[in-house]
């Protein structure tokens, strides 16, 4: 009896400390609010920023002015719902939000979102009272699609009229689609009216962890672009990215009128090897075990419904099912499926072989790999299952099939590879070297610690090419830059993303005080809904480290500069880590002891001279450069015009010049004039001249290696 007097009166003390909110979310109509638990979580990923993280970065009135503008960008960055009163308003708490996250305050952050929801289905609700008023396609008019530099909304008649425009653009582009008759008018209307129909639906349904995800967002990105918060559904997901493996039924699962629909059926999976379901088959409902009860799920958001559906390997799910073609009320069958462990293959690392014809007049074979990121399966890894996925082991077997098949080079393609693993960026580069260093790791006390290779041999030893973009970062950007300083192979493409950090996951579970856990069982918020298995306080992935090339040189800013290099679309202005505000800067420290294996900077000469005449005489290379000009020309660019005879001619002649386009690369490429018919249904082979180009160095590579 004594123990629950003092807890209860412990309770009411800790409450009572509570700081009053900054704003009263209880006198607004509907208004999410946040829970305990989002307070208690807020609260201690500020402890984390001010003393565990890299920066270590107090959260001042500068911080939390930058918040402010985060949140504003995040939610409205186009402008296009908010009003300049909305605004007004909300300055009141631009610098005080920093000091409402230490305290657990997010009522100021939650009005900020509230107001923006409100305004966001209103405006929607405007735009479905404009479908059917009747619109002149032949006046010259602009709509201004990106108002990111334009002022906010003055009054109800500024927003109705950019509304009533933006409600005439969707139309032109429904007429442009297709014949225009009075049958088709009434159809692109009816698909109007329906596609904002379910936008306010799925804006209705948003609830309070989607605006705290929202909102936490705009706090880490203050701090740094690399850490996040993920709620319990969004650490789940990327825990099961970056494992390439997801435990559930082997379907993946869309939304249509607020139902489920499957999209697609994974091969291996339960649902493939039982044939239990159809590619738009429909589920209506979802029970647990054997004979648990159905759960109605229409009208369900699709995260709740999948995290239904999904589940710990080895347990039964039942599903009601509307097959395919059939209304939805026709009886539905019931399907039992066992749950297993789903390997996600598409995002696995893939091989093929190309032959080249080099200058010499010789055919090589190329052999490449694909590696859309550097994954591993942490859980197993840490389980001791023998069969762990991961990037290393499976990059091991596909060169040895590659060996097999006597091909004269590897060609790694990390292009849009935007990293995972430490670990994983390490062991792969030991498949190329033989021991040494791979990169060094400095953490928030300046210790720097050099991980290695220490596995003895390789798995392939000839010629090697890696190629990287833009948007190829971190561990893509570690592998990349060990082979380069090795001189084990050479790099390809355009300068790297300049991503030089290291995040390390931590379970919130682990951060959250006995203090707070008391806190959140008094007010009944522990143990919320949450998919099974996911971290029930959500995770953070917070930068704790800074890594350096073994020579010292850090990636960030400068990422990996190419041997050969490509033009990019993508420029450092816009994109990559010197886009972000919040970055660390670059610097370097002292190298470290390794051996280099070969000096190809003779051969780089001799490939780059190449490489420059073949562009000289190349169309592709022209058309690369047109796309360029292109690409900034559009970004430039923030209006269409909604006079259909001019919009419709400037499409005409776009069309009309990738149709050329086309006809000239396929009788580059075959030596054959393009049949009409095939160009205008697009029949033709997707030119990659990146891909093609860097077969040409590496068949050079090749035979001056043979000579």
């Amino acid at each position: 009896m004594l123990k629950k007097v003092f807890f209860a009166l412990f309770v009411v003390a800790v409450v009572a400390c509570g700081s009053k909110p900054r704003v009263n979310l209880d006198g607004e109509e509907g208004a999410l609010k946040p829970t305990a638990q989002h307070a208690v979580i807020a609260k201690d990923v500020v402890g984390l920023f001010e003393s565990v993280s890299y920066k270590k970065v107090p959260l001042d009135d500068s911080i939390s002015s930058i918040v402010f503008t985060n949140l504003i960008e995040a939610i409205d960055g186009g402008k296009n719902y908010l009003m300049q009163s909305d605004i007004d308003d909300f300055e009141q708490y631009r610098n005080a939000l920093a000091k409402d996250f230490r305290d657990g305050d997010l009522s100021a952050a939650y009005h900020i979102f509230n107001v923006y929801m409100e305004r966001y289905i209103n405006r929607l609700e405007y735009a479905l009272t404009q479908v059917d008023v009747p619109h002149d396609f032949s006046k010259d008019e602009a709509y201004v699609y990106n108002r990111e530099k334009e002022s906010w909304f003055t009054s109800e008649a500024e927003a109705d009229e950019q509304w009533r425009k933006r409600v005439k653009y969707d139309l032109l582009n429904l007429r442009l689609s297709g014949t225009v008759t009075d049958s088709s008018e009434t159809s692109n209307k009816e698909t109007l009216r329906d596609r904002y129909k379910y936008l306010i639906s799925v804006a209705k349904q948003t609830d309070t962890n989607e605006a705290f995800q929202v909102i936490m967002a705009a706090l880490t990105d203050a701090i740094d672009p690399h850490t996040s918060y993920f709620n319990p559904y969004f650490a789940q997901r990327f825990n099961e990215e970056m494992a390439n493996t997801f435990e559930g039924i082997g379907a993946r699962l869309t939304m249509e009128n607020e139902v489920v629909k499957v999209a697609e059926v994974i091969v291996g999976g339960p649902v493939y090897r039982e044939k239990a379901l159809q590619i738009d088959d429909r589920i209506i409902g979802v029970a647990q075990g054997e004979d648990g009860e159905f759960e109605n799920i229409i009208g369900w958001k699709l995260d709740n419904a999948v995290s239904k559906i999904k589940g710990p390997k080895g347990t039964v799910v039942r599903l009601k099912v509307i097959p395919a073609g059939e209304e939805l009320t026709a009886e539905p069958r019931i399907v039992s499926l066992t749950r297993e462990k789903i390997v996600i293959e598409e995002e696995s690392a893939k091989r093929e072989i190309k032959e080249v014809v080099g200058d010499d007049g010789k055919t090589y074979r190329v052999g490449i790999i694909s590696l859309p990121k550097f994954y591993i399966d942490f859980e197993a890894y840490r389980a001791n299952d023998p069969n762990y996925k991961s990037t290393t082991r499976d990059v091991r077997l596909l060169l040895d099939t590659l060996k097999q098949e006597k091909v004269d080079a590897v060609l790694m393609d990390l292009r849009f590879n935007g990293g995972g693993s430490l670990q994983e960026s390490i062991e792969l580069t030991g498949l190329f070297i033989d021991n040494g260093p791979v990169v060094q790791v400095r953490d928030t006390r300046n210790r720097v610690e050099v991980n290695s290779d220490s596995e003895d041999g390789v798995a392939w030893d000839g010629p090697l090419g890696v190629i990287i973009n833009r948007f190829s970062a971190s561990a893509s950007e570690i592998f990349a830059g060990a082979i380069q300083d090795y001189g084990r192979g050479i790099i390809l493409g355009s300068q790297s993303y300049g991503k030089g950090t290291v995040q390390s996951a931590i379970d919130m579970s682990r951060v959250i005080s006995p203090t707070d856990r008391l806190l959140l069982k008094a007010k009944a918020d522990e143990g919320a809904d949450f998919p099974a298995g996911a971290p029930q306080f959500g995770q953070i992935n917070i930068t704790l480290a800074k890594f350096y090339r073994i020579t010292g040189s850090s990636t960030q800013h400068k990422g990996v500069t190419p041997d050969v290099v490509f033009p990019s679309i993508y420029t450092a202005d816009k994109y990559g880590e010197s886009s972000e505000p919040s970055a660390l800067p670059w610097d370097q420290i002292n190298p470290t002891d390794f051996s280099p294996v070969a000096d190809l900077s003779p051969l780089i000469t001799t490939l780059e001279s190449r490489h420059q005449s073949r562009m000289k005489a190349s169309p592709s290379y022209k058309f690369l450069l047109e796309d360029i000009d292109l690409m900034h020309k559009r970004e430039s660019e923030t209006s269409v015009t909604l006079q259909e005879d001019k919009l419709k001619k400037e499409r005409e002649e776009s069309r009309a010049k990738s149709k050329e386009r086309e006809a000239t690369i396929h009788a580059i490429r075959s030596g054959a004039p393009l049949e009409p018919t095939a160009a205008a249904s697009g029949n033709t082979d997707e030119v990659d001249f990146i891909l093609d180009e860097s077969l040409a160095v590496m068949a050079d590579y090749v035979g001056l290696g043979k000579q």
